[in-house]
């Protein structure tokens, strides 16, 4: 960091919702169909739906993991130690990581200009809710309110939340991407799924969504498809549903390696090369898409499976559909991949840096990723630690 002569933009900072994030702008009628607080054994639960999900182990967060906890976990593990023993040490939760004054603090300490800030539960519960759309719709409204309120689209010029959109019903969609935009919103963040809607399961590229793409192209606001519950199956390998926790029952023995640790990834591979044979960069030429938490270790095999695809359907694309990906897909690798293999096939302006900050799979501090950088030149680092996002963080209407 002291060799830096500028602020890192991070494109991947998160906040611990409030307690009443879900809750304090969604009517009380309609809380049994969207979001309550339950009790069970002494401990606080969200019941989403009516069904009580344990896709973190604590929601309140308070006490919570350090940031950073597995970080040696998911540089390789050199001490040998199973995540859940660098999981005993925990803090009050403090308060960056609910409040932006404090965050904004936070980040001068750490030598950080500017942050996309995502949601920690916020990416789980469409899935959880899917069945509803209407309660969805109700529920993700409350919660943009929340945020809104809360940590603000553009607080200070640095801290840029995100308003969470789901497709499921593309008026609602339309409508909250147009509230989105007059309150300041610079990016908006989807799950990387296809979309369940009352007719049924649909491409993200479907042309009923055509008037919400349309719009984003039109604003030229950045989409960044951020990991989250995509709602992958094991198909029986593990059990299926989002959790944190490591082990238990099912149909593996506790501690041992499973599948469900690639879902990530698969739902983000599925989603961006379907977004590519939809054309969707052929349709709308100023969408601009980033690629968030969701790794790049699949990145070579996409651009080959896309060039394939190509050559056997030369009828289907206008466009060389690799080319547009390099051209509208900005990557940000998870922290422990090889940047150097991205950048050799994206480019080093189609990179991004992203520490998934105070998340306990990220890095203890943001610019801990500068020595992955050390050997890129000066003005490549500049680029995917700071030109890059800023880039994206500009409305570029058509």
């Amino acid at each position: 960091m002291e060799e830096l002569d500028y602020l890192p933009f991070d494109c991947d900072n998160h906040y611990y919702e409030a307690l009443d994030a879900f809750t304090r702008h969604v009517d009380p009628q309609w809380h049994r169909r969207c979001v309550e607080w339950c009790e069970i054994n002494g401990r606080s639960y969200h019941v989403i739906g009516g069904v009580v999900s344990h896709a973190v182990v604590n929601p309140t967060f308070d006490p919570v993991a350090k940031a950073g906890a597995l970080s040696k976990y998911f540089r390789g593990n050199p001490e040998g130690r199973s995540p859940m023993e660098y999981l005993r040490d925990r803090e009050p939760i403090p308060a960056e990581y609910r409040d932006r004054d404090a965050r904004i603090a936070r980040l001068d300490q750490q030598g950080v200009s500017s942050v996309w800030l995502f949601p920690t539960l916020g990416v789980l519960y469409e899935e959880l809710l899917k069945h509803d759309t209407e309660a969805l719709g109700v529920m993700f409204r409350g919660f943009n309110r929340w945020l809104e309120e809360d940590w603000g689209f553009s607080y200070q010029n640095r801290i840029y939340a995100s308003p969470y959109i789901t497709l499921a019903d593309v008026n609602w969609a339309c409508e909250e991407l147009e509230w989105a935009l007059d309150n300041g919103a610079r990016t908006v963040v989807l799950r990387p799924a296809p979309v369940i809607t009352r007719f049924g399961p649909r491409s993200p590229g479907d042309e009923m969504f055509d008037p919400f793409w349309s719009r984003v192209n039109e604003a030229g606001i950045t989409v960044v498809v951020h990991a989250g519950d995509s709602g992958y199956t094991s198909q029986g390998y593990d059990e299926d549903g989002f959790g944190a926790e490591f082990g238990g029952p099912g149909v593996r023995k506790k501690g041992a390696p499973t599948i469900k640790a690639f879902n990530i990834e698969r739902a983000a591979q599925d989603w961006l090369l379907t977004m590519s044979f939809e054309r969707m960069y052929e349709r709308f030429p100023n969408l601009r898409v980033a690629s968030v938490e969701n790794g790049s270790d699949y990145l070579a095999n996409l651009l080959r499976k896309l060039d394939q695809i190509a050559n056997k359907n030369p009828w289907w694309f206008k466009e060389d559909p690799v080319e547009l990906y390099k051209r509208h897909v900005w990557m940000n690798p998870f922290w422990e991949d090889d940047v150097h293999e991205v950048t050799e096939l994206m480019g080093s302006d189609h990179i991004i840096f992203g520490s998934d900050w105070p998340h306990i799979e990220g890095l203890p501090q943001p610019l801990d990723y500068v020595v992955e950088l050390k050997e890129f030149n000066e003005a490549d680092q500049r680029k995917i630690l700071l030109e890059n996002t800023t880039y994206l963080n500009e409305l570029r209407p058509a």
